[in-house]
């Protein structure tokens, strides 16, 4: 009984500082990497918006476990030349408040963006999403057709696939995952374990030199962030599913950017497929790039939301 005792105290104690360590690599995260931009509120919950430029709007989505600085890293100050440029955290990610239960998937998500895009005066934006974010701006445009000028998916997730879930999501969007494992990331994993793995994600150009410093790695790992990714990541094949079969009634003018060589979301399954699904639909491959392109290629990308601003008729 004594050393039962005994464990039981030093689990306590271990798990009291596995919390206090995760609560002070929040607070260094948030306090190195603050709020760059302006909340506007949709039913009570707060979105974090970063608005820059002027011209046509164009609202842009971040992708898996991203948040603005992705995008406000390159591509943006580019297109800010051009456009107003909307920059959004999608829900529960960088410093959106997560989304109410039944609004957490693409289409909710969708939703809830085109509306703070509204409350910022942009009624009828070009509409850019990276990856997951590309999901949620395909959403956007089948879910709400008539609150977007032209969409530009950058290697978005699209068409379903049949490869399993990452061990790390299937861990994490669990009830026990997501209260166990997830605080023992935010405490135990160094910002530089995941600034070493950004490579990975860039493959095979490399993450370009200042990206890290940007991005903050450690917004990633703050406990609601990642339990807000996982449930996103868990459940986003079956609303692929759902919605890939009405890409067909996507009208606007749509230019598809992906790498040819994107170990994360397959060019052919998702953007090929995607070009021969919407009507009009233009794909601009390229030869060599990974999953990044709005950061390797950033001027091709901004060469594809030009064209899409023309095709729509707003320059």
């Amino acid at each position: 009984m004594r050393e039962l005792l005994i464990l039981l105290l030093l689990a306590a104690g271990f798990w009291a500082l596995t919390l206090w360590r995760a609560a002070r690599h929040e607070a260094r995260a948030q306090a190195s990497h603050p709020p760059q931009g302006q909340f506007v509120t949709v039913d009570g919950m707060r979105i974090h918006a970063e608005v820059m430029g002027s011209g046509p709007d164009l609202v842009m989505i971040h992708g898996s476990n991203g948040n603005t600085r992705d995008l406000s890293f390159v591509l943006a100050p580019i297109l800010a030349g051009h456009f107003r440029v909307i920059l959004l955290d999608r829900p529960g990610l960088g410093y959106s408040d997560p989304a109410p239960a039944g609004s957490e998937d693409i289409a909710g998500q969708a939703h809830l963006l085109m509306r703070a895009a509204v409350q910022l005066g942009a009624e009828r934006p070009i509409v850019l999403g990276h990856s997951y974010g590309g999901a949620v701006a395909l959403a956007w445009a089948v879910h709400h057709p008539d609150r977007l000028a032209a969409l530009v998916p950058v290697a978005a997730a699209s068409n379903p696939w049949t490869t399993p879930l990452d061990l790390l999501y299937r861990i994490t969007s669990t009830r026990l995952g997501a209260a166990v494992a997830v605080p023992l990331i935010t405490a135990y994993v160094p910002d530089s374990y995941v600034a070493r793995a950004l490579d990975d994600v860039f493959a095979p150009q490399p993450a370009p030199e200042g990206y890290d410093a940007h991005f903050g790695p450690g917004l990633s790992l703050r406990r609601g962030s990642l339990r807000a990714n996982a449930r996103h990541r868990a459940s986003l094949l079956e609303e692929i599913k759902a919605l890939h079969l009405r890409y067909r009634d996507i009208a606007v003018p749509t230019e598809i950017v992906h790498g040819t060589e994107d170990d994360t979301v397959n060019f052919d399954l998702h953007s090929r497929t995607l070009s021969r699904q919407i009507p009009g639909a233009v794909l601009t491959a390229l030869p060599g790039i990974g999953h990044m392109p709005q950061h390797v290629a950033a001027e091709t990308v901004a060469e594809a939301v030009l064209r899409a601003a023309t095709r729509a008729g707003l320059r």
